[in-house]
């Protein structure tokens, strides 16, 4: 039996599954957990593959360390997304993080990775349980949790479903401008993006808003397992913060499996009609 998750044009990526181990549908959407065969348990919501476990640090890893690495002191880290947990794991790996905030919309979302997954359920237990030091969790909108934290954050990391369907309004102008309110003088802000080649116009139209608000803008990518790849991210600063630049010290401690700072630079090697339409901002 296989799965397959159908993007635009005909392309699909597709693992062997063994069982559908729950289906669940929320108020904001349909949640699926399946048996792969090779890659562990895989989290599936609307029909678009959220992460399998045997390689879902290739997505967490580049979309958490890049960016708190390049900023001097994040001890105060937002998470928007993110309910299986993997985000704000890798986000309390940093030992400066002294408090990190998850804020996920749909209570199921976290419920079915608890019982599930084997991403961060430990974590995710303390959080309910609110046994966490440095780290809460917060069941609302995203975008209302901004509006009441003007100038709270150093980081804000949006680990969100595609940039298509429900997810859409998390790449507006209007949401952009919440988070850089949220941020403090020197803060940075980081998005997943979708396929680089399959998503191309939804990523070049969220880096055109993003540099209408953010003081710099940035546009990377990365190969993530069970993904579209390479899959796109997107960083805005606000303030004095250089992304061109990470701090290789603090890295050393990390012991990372997939992003290397050692060859940062390479998170910005795009396709050169990609590079070309974006410094364009078409």
């Amino acid at each position: 039996m296989a799965f397959i998750e159908w993007y635009p044009r005909g392309y699909g990526v597709g693992f062997e599954v063994r069982a559908k181990l729950v289906e669940k549908t929320s108020p904001y959407q349909k949640i699926e957990v399946y048996e792969t065969t090779g890659f562990g348990r895989m989290l599936v919501i609307d029909g678009t593959v959220q992460l399998v476990e045997e390689g879902e640090r290739s997505y967490h890893e580049p979309l958490v360390h890049p960016a708190l690495l390049a900023h001097a002191d994040p001890s105060d880290v937002l998470v928007i997304g993110g309910g299986d947990g993997g985000t704000l794991r890798e986000v309390l790996r940093h030992p400066e993080v002294s408090r990190a905030v998850m804020v996920e919309l749909d209570p199921e979302v976290l419920s079915v990775s608890k019982a599930y997954l084997r991403v961060a359920p430990e974590l995710l237990q303390r959080l309910f349980a609110d046994s966490e030091p440095r780290a809460s969790l917060r069941v609302e909108s995203g975008a209302d949790y901004l509006e009441r934290n003007e100038g709270a954050f150093d980081a804000i990391i949006v680990d969100s479903t595609d940039p298509v369907g429900p997810a859409e309004a998390l790449f507006s102008r209007d949401f952009y401008q919440k988070a850089y309110a949220a941020l403090k003088r020197d803060g940075i802000f980081v998005t997943q993006a979708g396929s680089v080649y399959l998503f191309t116009d939804e990523l070049l139209g969220a880096h055109r808003r993003m540099r209408e608000v953010f003081d710099r803008v940035w546009a990377y990518s990365f190969p993530v397992i069970g993904y579209a790849s390479p899959w796109a991210f997107l960083v805005g600063v606000k303030g004095e913060v250089d992304f061109e630049r990470v701090d290789l010290g603090r890295a050393a401690s990390l012991d990372l499996e997939y992003y290397d700072p050692e060859r940062h630079q390479t998170l910005f090697q795009l396709p050169r009609f990609v590079r070309l339409r974006l410094n364009a901002g078409s």
